[in-house]
């Protein structure tokens, strides 16, 4: 409590689990059970606490006098009920959100669906757990304790796979009344479901209603464009979520919830969802910006004040950020838990089984923006690193390499063969030549525009257009100007794969118009401006570090201090395969000149 402001805080009322809503920056899952009332040494009160300017700055200004430090431990309740459960020797189960990859021996790694049993919740950011013989430290953050607890830990990963039981006797046992386990079960995911969502309604209402309207009346302090960089486009995403959680409570049966059918709603609302992607994909960004204004102490009191002006649990802003990304990632787990315990029987049971199916399409599409995304920083480093470049930038039509290889491109009118160096991206093949002293350093000569082009392919012998003979050749050709292009691979199987980097090529422009994929101006110029701050340097920007220093806030000595490597976006899902964009790029052609 400082001189200027007093926290008055009901007592928390103890619950054994968190309701599958992830421990530490995200407490959307509790129900609110902080009023925060803020008192000033002077006439500021409760009814003072109002939306105008002036109460706000008065705020704001005692903030300032006190030198109140900006800290949100949060979390404390859940902890206690944890540790008070296992101390009486109750076993407590988490989920893995996302994967923790590890090479500290101190630490537990683990994939995004694992279960780990908790074995010490003392300390609010690291936890001590266990999978089968291992044992070690892991980010409280990455998981969600499992709603039904009593479940035997030996049949959960029989009964996870497609959401079935092995044993069909475990849904005969009867619970209360009349009941069975599994329907008991199920009314625990149901109303998991159903208060998590009110809940994160309310988290969003607070987002829109207690900063960003605050945060537009300071014009002095904020650009419309800061304010879309931190916020996103988090006031889209609450109007979808009241949407969704009014189709929710309609399907919601209060008398007997094991009975509702809430599978159609995510069907209904799978498309809406994929706007989760843009506030995925911009949310590093966010997270940036705040770590740049949090050093600047008016800043930090302003977003405090209003915190608590709104009422709001002791969270920082990047917390309250975090939740929604979080939320996306929560939904393939309950539904996948809520599947486990449906009947195939329920007249939920076909809904839920392809809900949970379009929801982890939904995470996959936003992981692949995701990565779409990152790689448009690539390709503006690459052409920056191309000497004479001439034209528009690459990412004002593309955002992807697909292929690149040496090729012998053969021109008319005489037939002139040239060694060149090709990169195929989406709509466009950019064509380059090395130096011939330096060979890592390439020069822009031209390049075509695939979206005209048809791919031929052309039998070993004599070719009657250029009428020479050819060897493990293709063609590109334009059917509206008879424009032809004939290239020639070293090796049959180096021809292979460029024909099939066409066919890819042709797949991704169609997918990419199907799903609306596209890249904003702002951030075309945003990843060409930092290419070209990085090739003046010569120094690579360690753009992620932030990011992740401020997802994970590591204060405890006496725990591991290294950076869990976690991937943000991946659910329980097989790793995708690492991207071969360096292994095209960086050893052909590397940026240092």
């Amino acid at each position: 409590i400082t001189s200027a402001v007093a926290f008055n805080i009901l007592p928390l009322k103890l619950h054994p689990f968190s309701q599958s809503t992830p421990t530490g920056l995200d407490c959307v899952g509790w129900k609110r059970r902080f009023s925060s009332s803020v008192i000033a040494d002077g006439a500021l009160d409760k009814t003072a606490l109002t939306d105008d300017v002036g109460s706000e700055e008065d705020l704001y200004e005692d903030f300032r006098s006190s030198n109140h430090r900006y800290g949100h431990p949060g979390g404390g309740g859940e902890q206690l009920a944890i540790n008070e459960l296992i101390s009486d020797g109750s076993v407590v189960y988490a989920e893995a959100l996302w994967d923790h990859v590890t090479m500290d021996d101190q630490e537990l790694g683990f994939k995004a669906g694992d279960v780990i049993e908790v074995m010490d919740a003392t300390n609010k950011e690291w936890w001590w757990g266990r999978i089968l013989d291992s044992e070690g430290w892991f980010p409280a953050s990455f998981v969600r304790l499992r709603v039904n607890q009593d479940e035997p830990m030996e049949d959960y990963p029989l009964k996870v796979e497609g959401g079935k039981e092995d044993d069909s006797s475990s849904g005969t046992r009867r619970f209360g009344m009349g009941q069975t386990t599994k329907d008991q079960m199920r009314t625990n995911v149901i109303n998991e479901i159903i208060s998590t969502e009110r809940d994160y309604i309310k988290h969003l209402k607070d987002i829109c209603e207690g900063y960003i309207k605050q945060c537009r009346k300071r014009a002095d302090m904020f650009t419309e464009e800061q304010l879309k960089t931190i916020f996103g486009n988090i006031e889209d995403i609450y109007r979808c979520q009241k949407k969704f959680v009014k189709a929710l409570e309609k399907k919601f049966n209060k008398d007997h919830p094991h009975l509702s059918e809430v599978g159609s709603c995510f069907l209904e609302y799978q498309t809406e969802f994929q706007i989760y992607s843009e506030y995925c994909n911009n949310h590093p960004n966010a997270c940036m910006e705040l770590s740049r204004l949090t050093k600047v102490n008016k800043y930090v009191y302003f977003f405090e004040a209003c915190r608590l002006l709104q009422k709001m649990i002791d969270i920082s802003l990047d917390g309250f950020l975090l939740t929604p990304v979080q939320k996306i990632c929560k939904y393939p787990l309950q539904l996948a838990e809520l599947l486990k315990y449906t009947n195939p029987q329920h007249r939920d049971f076909k809904d839920v089984e392809a809900a949970l199916n379009a929801m982890k399409n939904v995470a996959r599409l936003i992981n692949e923006r995701k990565r779409r995304l990152e790689n448009i920083d690539k390709i503006a480093q690459w052409q920056s690193s191309i000497e004479d470049w001439e034209g528009e930038d690459v990412l004002v039509r593309s955002s992807e390499l697909i292929y690149s290889g040496e090729l012998t491109k053969i021109s008319h009118p005489q037939a002139k063969s040239q060694q060149r160096m090709f990169f195929l991206f989406d709509h466009q093949l950019v064509c380059c030549k090395k130096d011939l002293l330096r060979r890592d350093i390439l020069y822009y000569k031209s390049r075509i525009n695939m979206d005209d082009m048809e791919i031929l392919d052309v039998e070993d012998g004599k070719d009657k257009d250029f009428n020479i003979s050819v060897k493990n050749a293709f063609k590109l050709h334009c059917q509206d100007t008879e424009e032809v292009h004939l290239f020639c691979a070293k090796k049959p199987e180096q021809k292979q794969r460029w024909l099939k980097a066409f066919e890819n090529e042709r797949r991704q422009v169609q997918l990419d118009q199907e799903t609306g994929f596209s890249i904003t101006e702002v951030q075309k110029k945003q990843a060409m401006l930092n290419a070209s701050k990085q090739h003046h340097t010569g120094k690579p920007k360690a753009v992620t570090r932030p990011y992740y220093d401020f997802l994970m806030r590591q204060k405890h000595p006496t725990l591991p201090t290294t950076l869990p490597q976690q991937q943000v976006f991946m659910l329980a899902e097989p790793k995708r395969k690492p991207s071969n964009f360096w292994q095209n790029i960086s050893r052909l052609t590397p940026f240092r000149k």
